[in-house]
């Protein structure tokens, strides 16, 4: 009786298979039903940022600008903004929820946050009077 490497190795892989198979199926389709419940999360608050920061952009911008150096206003509000929106980054890695199927889920979702933490940092500079 020969002993052949390739059948032991076949063997083993269909035992795991069946192991596989026959125990996560219950896994699977709960698995299954959370992701389709989750499916699009992403791009919903992506898109609903991008029109919060729309509209904060439209009252600070309907109006001219009431400083003398606004560029340079601009300019430190995108940063600061820019610099929140990486905070933001770092809380919701550290949470372990900054995951994304696709590059175009991250470059969407990291846009758009982007975006709404400049417009809102824009829209308390401009809008409050605080600083003016």
């Amino acid at each position: 009786m020969s002993w052949d490497f390739s059948d032991f190795l076949d063997t083993v892989s269909s035992a795991v298979e069946l192991l596989c198979n026959g125990t996560s199926n219950f896994k699977k389709d709960e698995s299954l039903s959370k992701r389709k419940k989750s499916k699009y999360v992403i791009e919903k608050v992506s898109v609903a940022f991008i029109l919060i920061s729309a509209v904060m952009l439209f009252f600070i911008f309907k109006d001219p600008l009431p400083t003398e150096s606004y560029v340079q206003t601009l300019i430190v509000g995108s940063l600061i903004g820019l610099a929140i929106s990486f905070i933001f980054f770092f809380i919701v890695y550290t949470l372990e929820k900054y995951y994304f199927k696709s590059v175009f889920q991250w470059l969407f979702f990291s846009c758009s946050a982007i975006l709404f933490f400049v417009s809102v940092v824009l829209c308390v500079y401009f809008e409050s009077g605080i600083f003016i």
